[in-house]
């Protein structure tokens, strides 16, 4: 490309940023599906309950998911900035965006729990309570296994979300390939850069998404 000199590019700097993004992506996405899994099954059998506590319960639930997931991620993170702080004792870097990164992406997943959870046969459930299944061993011999198509794709769609997230943490003090693409890029105007930062983070966005599709692809059902 013209006016472009990509010899002037520190690559020990885009090997650091693609360590820090790969690191934010493996932490939050681990605390995402250990809060949003359980949150989604929560939200899938509260609803489907004749009980009021329960229905309170999944109103409740509901209205707090429904709000995380309607804040935009950069409002959130300046938002959780004392909270973070109290957690883990900064607010910039790698580790200070690994609370708002699991705040904005568990709401996120626990809602594609509950799909995929919803998209389960119902007489399979049933034949399940008639031999006297606890909820228990509905949730993890019904529920799961039937689900799990749809739960690997969800988990792929929060992986690639939390990379665009693990970008806009960029711009407030995060690390990782946003930050890079973003100091150098916007505020040095070294293009080459910023356009190197993108292309990795597309790929690995592309390889993620690759990962996750022929798991689903391996776990469906004929």
């Amino acid at each position: 490309m013209m006016g472009l000199d990509f010899s002037v590019i520190n690559w020990d700097e885009i090997q650091k940023a693609t360590m820090e993004t790969l690191s934010m992506l493996l932490v939050s996405g681990i605390f995402t599906f250990i809060i949003g899994l359980p949150v989604g099954i929560i939200l899938f059998l509260t609803s489907r309950s004749t009980s009021k506590t329960s229905l309170t319960v999944y109103s409740v639930l509901s209205f707090v998911v429904n709000i995380l997931r309607s804040v935009p991620f950069i409002i959130l993170i300046v938002a959780m900035l004392p909270i973070t702080k109290a957690i883990v004792s900064t607010t910039i870097g790698v580790v200070g965006t690994i609370p708002p990164l699991v705040v904005g992406a568990a709401p996120f997943f626990a809602r594609l729990v509950e799909t995929s959870l919803r998209e389960v046969d119902r007489g399979v459930i049933e034949a399940s309570q008639a031999m006297g299944a606890s909820t228990g061993q509905i949730i993890m011999k019904v529920l799961m296994p039937e689900s799990l198509p749809g739960l690997l794709a969800g988990i792929t769609i929060t992986i690639v979300t939390l990379v665009s997230y693990t970008a806009m943490a960029g711009m407030v003090g995060g690390g990782g390939l946003g930050a890079l693409a973003i100091n150098y890029g916007y505020y040095r105007y070294e293009q080459e850069v910023m356009i190197v930062a993108v292309v990795v983070m597309i790929v690995l966005v592309q390889v993620l998404q690759m990962a996750g599709d022929r798991m689903v692809k391996h776990f469906t059902r004929k």
